[in-house]
């Protein structure tokens, strides 16, 4: 791509982006919405436009770091783990649910192979943590009891699904599972997130030092996106998600985390929460965006025979196993009806997390067309309509 047209893209997605989100902001929907339209429209699917490339994707990779690492700086990691056995709970229905009935439906009533049943079982299990978690900040829910769950379960749902992409993409490449390589990406991913806000609060002290010692504007981004970048990259090496990394940084940042006997380190963050959220959201609001079109725009619509019997079979069936599968998840959770089906709307999304299966599953081989098509199906349609729930299911909750 020469730069002339990257800078041109970029433009467009920047400006489509703001468009969008005021106008559906305005409608009093959520802002991400209008966002993941924007790309829709200005993509494969409509005009054209735009075609995710590699260098677009990196760019949408930074906006998805950039808000895991907001998310992170906000969470609350008392109440987290006050909720951490709903977290779990929710997890692990919301992905075994899906798993399962995508298989059993694939494999035994329209008869798919043995693998390719394997892959759209796993296709539907991850939840997007990116569209659910921007959809609680647009509708100001992100603090509720609720999306504490959510974040909880999210975070482990995604770490589940790309050991599930691994373990199907072993599987295809090499005929077979190794459960001893599996279970060494488990205990990595186990022990980074054990460690990795450790470390980052224990090197609070040495921030605070540099940003009030720097005689150049820019210290504070500079350190923490480069701290950002350290994490994902030590996340993506033991296999787990890149924005894991990300995660941890924002959580040992947060105003409320806190080590043991760690009072000298309080005394340095001591308003530096405030600072770093000061100078990275302009940062933050730049990329997260992007990071969403480029989700729009990588759902190619026009994939869809919309005048295929067979396509509306499997496609309506698996995307009501898809929604109620994750629906009941939400039973785990303490309260009313109406925070179980709000907890249950917000596990929906497939976002990105979908569609990186079904390339890997058209790449690899193992996807024709219809069944790609099928998948780019239930991704949208669970990305774009999940969110106009649950702003109207989470209306009031505290």
């Amino acid at each position: 791509m020469e730069v002339a047209e990257f800078f041109l893209k970029f433009l467009i997605i920047l400006v489509s982006a703001k468009c969008f989100a005021e106008m559906f902001a305005f409608l009093r929907l959520p802002a991400v919405l209008g966002e993941v339209i924007a790309g829709i429209i200005i993509g494969p699917s409509l005009l054209g436009i735009i075609q995710v490339d590699a260098t677009l994707y990196l760019l949408a990779e930074i906006g998805i770091l950039l808000l895991l690492f907001e998310v992170g700086l906000e969470t609350d990691v008392g109440q987290v783990v006050k909720v951490g056995v709903q977290s779990f709970l929710v997890a692990i229905t919301g992905v075994v649910a899906p798993a399962v009935a995508g298989f059993w439906i694939s494999k035994y009533i329209f008869h798919l192979p043995l693998l390719v049943s394997l892959f759209i079982g796993g296709t539907i299990v991850a939840t997007s943590i990116g569209i659910t978690i921007r959809v609680l900040v647009d509708i100001k829910k992100h603090q509720t009891k609720t999306a504490k769950i959510v974040l909880g379960a999210a975070v482990l749902d995604d770490i589940i699904g790309v050991v599930i992409l691994a373990i199907l993409y072993d599987f295809a490449v090499k005929g077979e599972v190794r459960v001893m390589d599996v279970s060494k990406v488990l205990g990595f991913i186990a022990v980074f997130l054990l460690l990795a806000p450790v470390i980052t609060k224990l090197l609070v002290p040495l921030i605070s030092k540099l940003s009030s010692g720097s005689k150049t504007n820019g210290m504070i981004p500079t350190i923490i996106i480069s701290l950002i970048l350290v994490l994902a990259i030590i996340s993506h090496k033991i296999g787990a998600p890149g924005i894991l990394g990300s995660f941890a940084a924002g959580i040992a940042l947060a105003r409320r985390f806190f080590l043991p006997l760690g009072s000298t380190i309080d005394h340095y963050s001591h308003g530096m929460a405030e600072k770093i959220e000061k100078h990275m959201k302009p940062i933050i609001d730049l990329f997260v965006p992007v990071f969403f079109v480029v989700v729009g725009a990588s759902m190619n619509l026009k994939v869809i025979d919309f005048t295929s019997v067979t396509f509306w079979q499997m496609a309506g069936l698996l995307t009501i196993i898809a929604i109620v599968t994750k629906m009941i998840s939400g039973l785990w959770v303490k309260g009313g009806l109406k925070t179980k089906l709000s907890t249950g709307l917000a596990m929906i999304p497939r976002g990105e997390v979908g569609l990186i299966f079904a390339e890997v599953g058209k790449k690899s081989g193992i996807f024709d067309d219809l069944i790609y098509a099928i998948i780019v199906f239930i991704v949208a349609l669970t990305t774009l309509f999940a969110p106009i729930l649950l702003r109207f299911f989470m209306k009031g909750e505290e």
